[in-house]
């Protein structure tokens, strides 16, 4: 499995950015995406698996999956400062009862200006 992020880059507070995760290797359509993220500092946090956002960035963040195009999207609206990190894409096949997500891509770094 191979995942790549990418769309990060500079943004002010307030405004959006959509970051998108290729993946190639396998059947898409048999693994879930999970999106992580790590601020300078701190430990890595889950941002969005399954149904669950965390709860800093729900009603903000939305993801989407196209099947077609094996790609999942992170759009990121309403930013604010707290949300600059390096953002990861990372991948696991569905239906694992084991919490470890295998495969990952190389981040991309978000960064909000106040």
């Amino acid at each position: 499995v191979q995942l790549q992020a990418f769309g990060g880059g500079l943004v002010q507070a307030g405004g959006s950015l959509k970051l998108s995760c290729a993946f190639s290797g396998r059947t898409f359509n048999n693994y879930n995406i999970g999106w992580f993220r790590q601020a300078p500092g701190k430990d890595r946090e889950l941002v969005h698996a399954g149904i669950t956002y965390a709860e800093s960035v729900r009603g903000r963040f939305t993801v989407s999956r196209d099947n077609a195009k094996n790609t999942v999207s992170l759009q990121m609206n309403s930013l604010k400062p707290e949300d600059t990190a390096v953002y990861y894409c990372a991948a696991r096949r569905k239906f694992t009862p084991s919490e470890v997500w295998p495969f990952w891509g190389q981040g991309t770094l978000v960064t909000v200006s106040s």
